[in-house]
Order: structure tokens, then sequence, then C-alpha cells
């Protein structure tokens, strides 16, 4: 098809656009959504208007003490206890972070959740997770919950293979029998809809979600039944055309739209065995899922959950503000986990070590004209963590100015350029030229040879530790 190809002139100016109104740098940049998509489900064109979710109640949900203890050693209650207070404080008075689950089933567990409770905090609310087993709603009835997960594996694979039912019809009893053990408790059951993403869409899942739909009839609002889609192995597919079961857009509007689950009922859980967990769970966002499961820096079973510090600055992204977020709990939340011996890498964003740390001296220099040009937002006021240069053969007289320049805190006209760096700078090129070194220099080698080469700042530097 021939079609007039389009002049694009130039638009000079004497001034920058820095595109602030999407890069405020105060903020993560912000996720500006145009007009409303048109993805074809069932051969109609439906029309998704991801504008609205600025004003849809989207929210956090969290799985770091059940999903997140299946990939490392179980947390002692007193690391879980402060992990959940840290959750509450970054979570904010909002509730951004709305539940977290916890096992039921050891004295451990059943303290743990109790010790947790007895904290006050209003979010994340405290939930369980069973299994499809009528007798474990004792465990949730002494433990006091108003909601519970329970196991309501849903492919073939499971109903057959797994959990040795003879039919479907087998399988759906079962579970439906639980619920109505759940609303004769007084209990929220949420339905976990195990390996949803292998499944059959029509021929099981939909029927299934419908009949605990006409069941939620019955009982008050606040204890109908919520859907957990649990992409479990990550198959989950964001892509426009994708077919089902691996379409996470066409999947949340069959559950939506024509079983009747409102969106504040439906509940996002990805695994990221094919890379594809933090985007999965944002699309689920986009498309009509109102929360978001997630585990503290993406650990749990076998490859992980989405990141829960990557769903809140996704969530920044998305509101265009903090929404009473405390982000640097995020910091405060890596440190601890690394003080208990979770290994975070070095690049992980957000909190590893070397996030924001360049090495590359083209860099360095960018960010001693202008931070914005090479650190994504403002780290410092959002994580604590000012952008560093990890100093090597390629980091040039550039990057040894900013290393020397954020070591002592030196601030406008303070700061030292390049030129008076020139000592340190060959000092820095010797260790790889005459030495021969092939690692980075430490900091603690820098400090030395700072305050051999810059008396002056050291001293100053020293007094303001005291």
């Amino acid at each position: 098809m021939n079609k007039t190809k389009k002049r694009h002139h130039l638009v000079d100016a004497k001034k920058p656009n820095l595109l602030e109104e999407t890069f405020p740098h105060d903020l993560p940049p912000l996720i500006r959504l145009g007009g409303p998509v048109i993805e074809y489900i069932d051969g109609e064109p439906v029309e998704f208007d991801f504008g609205a979710i600025k004003d849809r109640q989207i929210v956090i949900t969290d799985t770091t003490f059940r999903d997140g203890q299946q990939a490392r050693p179980p947390y002692t209650i007193e690391q879980m206890v402060h992990i959940y207070d840290l959750l509450s404080r970054l979570s904010g008075p909002n509730g951004v972070i709305r539940q977290t689950e916890f096992f039921l089933y050891t004295k451990n567990d059943r303290e743990t959740l109790e010790r947790c409770q007895g904290l006050g905090h209003k979010y994340p609310e405290c939930t369980g997770w069973i299994r499809a087993v009528k007798g474990d709603f004792r465990l949730v009835q002494e433990a006091g919950l108003k909601e519970t997960g329970m196991l309501t594996s849903c492919s073939d694979y499971h109903i057959f293979q797994k959990l040795k039912f003879r039919s479907r019809k087998e399988c759906m009893d079962s579970y439906c029998e639980v619920v109505d053990a759940a609303f004769e408790s007084g209990v929220r059951p949420r339905c976990h809809l195990e390996d949803i993403t292998r499944a059959d869409i029509e021929g099981f899942v939909l029927p299934f979600v419908e009949r605990l739909m006409e069941m939620s009839r019955q009982v008050p609002e606040e204890q109908s039944a919520k859907i957990r889609l649990c992409d479990t192995m990550g198959f989950g597919i964001s892509y426009p055309g994708a077919e089902l079961p691996r379409s996470i857009p066409k999947l949340i509007y069959k559950l939506n739209r024509q079983c009747g689950v409102p969106s504040s009922r439906l509940e996002w859980h990805g695994h990221n065995d094919f890379h594809k967990v933090h985007t999965n769970g944002g699309t689920a966002w986009l498309y009509g899922c109102d929360a978001v499961n997630t585990t503290l820096f993406g650990f749990g079973e076998r490859t992980g959950n989405p990141p829960l510090e990557g769903a809140i600055i996704e969530y920044i992204a998305l509101k265009g503000d903090l929404c009473g977020i405390d982000t640097l709990v995020i910091t405060e939340l890596a440190d601890y986990m690394r003080s208990i011996g979770l290994p975070i890498p070095d690049n992980y964003p957000f909190a590893g070590r070397a996030f924001n740390t360049t090495r590359a001296g083209i860099h360095a220099g960018g960010l001693r004209q202008d931070e914005r040009i090479y650190n994504i937002f403002d780290t410092e006021k959002l994580l604590a963590r000012s952008p560093r240069v990890a100093i090597t053969d390629k980091s040039g007289a550039d990057g040894v100015a900013h290393w020397v320049n954020e070591f002592f805190g030196l601030k406008g006209d303070e700061r030292i350029n390049k030129i008076k760096v020139h000592r340190l700078a060959r000092w820095v090129i010797d260790q790889y030229d005459v030495e021969g070194r092939l690692t980075a220099i430490s900091d603690q080698e820098l400090e030395a040879k700072a305050r051999e080469f810059f008396p002056d700042c050291w001293e100053k530097y020293i007094e303001g530790q005291k």
C-alpha cells in the first residue's frame, strides 16, 4: 500500500525542551497514556481506556511471607515482624500496599501473624493462605482473619495430573464446597486460580468463576469471593493479539466483563520464568485488574514474583503522585535484607548497591554537568541514594571529579573541577597502565588518596562527621 511520505521539519530552539511533563526528576518518569486502545476479542473490537487508571483504586498486595519464603530459608519471627512494620511505613496512610498473606500451619506461622496483628497497622491487612480443604478454616477462624486465600488449581495439569480428580465436575464441586465453608465461617475466600495461563479457559475457568459469582450473590458484598489469576509458570503474555490462555488482556476481559467479576475483586499473581513478570503485572492493572501481587525484591518460587519495589515505582509513575508512599523505606528494606543474608545483586534496580553507579567516563562527565543527564530520577530524594561513579581506567578525570565531589559532599561553587583532580586521576591511570590492575578501585583506596591530595577538604569532611 502506497502512502504519501510525511515531511518532518526541524523545530529550531535556543532553549532546551527537557520534556519535564514526562520526566519531572523529583518523581519517577510519568507514564502518560493516550486515547483508547482496541483489542480484538472473540473476533470483535473491544475498547480499553487506559487513561482511566489514574482514577481507579489500583493497589499492590504482598506475598513476601508466603511465596517469598519458598525461594530462601524461612525468615525468623523477628525478621518477619520487622519487615511487616517496614511494609506498613512504605505503604503509607492510603494503603497502597493493601494486603499481605501468611501461612497458618505451624506454631511459628501463627505467632508471627499474632505479633504482626499486634502492631495495630491498618495496612497492609493481614490475610491467610490455606489449601482448598474445609478443615483448614478452623485455623483462619482462630487467627481472627477476615480473608484467606485458598488454592483452586484450574489447569488440567493440576486437576488430573496433580490432584487426581476423576473429572472437572468433581474438581469444581470440591472447590465450591470449600468456598461454601468459607461463607459459613464468615470469611472472605480469595480463590487462587493456579496455572490459569495453561488452563482451558472456556471449558473450566469461566464456568467455575461464574459459579463463584452466583454463590457470592448469597452473601454480603464484603464477603464475596475474590479471584486471583495465578500465572504459575510465567506463561502470561501482554502483547495485543496473543491468544488465550496466555493473553493477559483477554483473560481479564473474560473474567471482568463476561463473568461479572468487579475489578476490585481481581488480583494478578505472576512469575518471572520468561523475564516478563513486571510488565505482565502492569498490563494486568491497565486492563482492569485492580490488585497486583508482589514480593520484596521479587524473591519467590523459582524465578520469583513481581518485585514489590518495582510495583511501587510503577504505581507512582501511573498515578503521577507519591500518594503517601514513603519511598525511602525501599532503601531501608534493601539494607535490612542484605543484613540478614538476602543476596541483592549490585546492579538490581532501585536497591542494588551500584544501581545508580556509572563506570563510563563520558557518563560521569554528564553527571558532573547535570545529574539529570545520567540519573533516572532524583535518587537522593526518593531513595536516599546519590548517583555515584565507580573508578576504573574508563572513568577519566570527569569520573574522578564526580567521585571527589560526592564523597566530600561539595555543592555549588565548592565543587572541584576536573583540572584540580589531575593528580588523583593520574594515580588512577597508573594503577592500570603501570601496575596492570584489572579491577575497579575501591572507595577505601580512593578515600586514602583523597585525604592525601585534598587535605583542606578532608579536614572539613572529618569535622562534619563529628
